[in-house]
């Protein structure tokens, strides 16, 4: 299992600084060794795919992605213009992580369509992955959409990771994309339920085994501090009542809400819940770091703490 980073809004940076720290972020998890970084479209913050370019011109390895991109938000053919650009950016570094969102964004904040997510899934993974085949002309008519366009943008391709929670996305995942990136998945969830599927589905289809990228919250703390840690993450980026999906999913586990898939504790507590994860089916952990303090000052010193001992891990394969 490899070991990255995903990071979000951050309300404590002026505004000012927040693209400014987010590409700073992006080069010490680079210097610090992470294997990738990724980086979500958060509801009126930072434009994931514009970002991702500007870190790729500024780093050199690691792998960078978007967790996620809402499909319903961009057409196809206009994201995949700003995939492959992005892609020319970063040397070959970018993955594209895209999904159907939810119901309270699309339809709620957007006032768009949320009607058969899958099916549009389906629809506009025809249109982006025949825009990433190569420079040429794109033929594609389906029931959303009727594209018939040139793209010549560059020779190389973008790889698809795709927000996959149920049966029908998860097959789609591994039929179609090169795997799945998570969110509020525990251990049980992706060993039972998540890998079983996205793998069967990808070998009936010939495929390669799909990367499984698990978003996880991790703190390191001591152990008084573990459920103040689990609160404040289920407050901060949870609520999953809020989306049907996510509560769907957790029907497959043993978590009730992000706290509870968190890895928190001390450097032994939390490689021990990290090597659950791996052993479930998780390729890649994405992980989100949850600082916990009182003030901007031990917040900090809770950064620090928990992505010092996350460099130290390397590959969780052999441990």
């Amino acid at each position: 299992m490899r070991i990255g980073l995903m990071v979000g809004s951050d309300r404590e940076r002026a505004r000012a600084d927040r693209l400014t720290g987010l590409l700073s972020d992006a080069v010490a998890a680079e210097s610090a060794g992470f294997s990738s970084f990724w980086f979500p479209q958060v509801p009126g913050y930072l434009d994931a795919l514009t970002a991702m370019a500007l870190i790729g011109a500024r780093t050199s390895r690691i792998e960078l992605g978007t967790a996620v991109v809402p499909i319903q938000t961009r057409h196809p053919m206009i994201l995949a213009q700003q995939a492959l650009t992005t892609q020319s950016a970063c040397g070959g570094r970018f993955t594209l992580g895209i999904g159907p969102s939810h119901d309270w964004i699309i339809k709620g904040q957007l006032g768009l369509s949320y009607d058969r997510p899958a099916a549009l899934v389906r629809d506009h993974l025809d249109v982006l992955l025949a825009a990433f085949a190569g420079p040429g002309t794109v033929d594609v008519d389906n029931d959303a959409f009727a594209v018939h366009s040139p793209v010549d943008v560059t020779d190389a391709t973008v790889p698809v990771l795709l927000a996959a929670l149920g049966p029908t996305m998860l097959r789609i995942a591994g039929e179609r994309a090169e795997g799945t990136i998570l969110w509020m998945a525990d251990q049980r969830a992706i060993g039972e339920h998540i890998a079983p599927r996205i793998n069967n589905a990808a070998e009936a289809a010939g495929r390669a085994r799909p990367r499984v990228v698990a978003g996880v919250p991790v703190a390191v703390c001591a152990p008084g501090e573990v459920d103040d840690a689990r609160s404040h993450a289920s407050e901060v980026l949870g609520h999953a009542h809020l989306s049907p999906n996510y509560v769907r999913l957790l029907e497959h586990g043993d978590a009730e809400d992000v706290g509870d898939t968190m890895a928190a504790g001390d450097e032994a507590a939390v490689l021990t819940c990290l090597r659950g994860y791996r052993d479930a089916g998780v390729t890649d952990l994405a992980a989100r770091i949850v600082p916990i303090g009182a003030d901007a000052a031990a917040r900090q010193a809770s950064r620090r703490r928990t992505a010092d001992f996350l460099a130290t891990l390397g590959d969780l394969g052999d441990l």
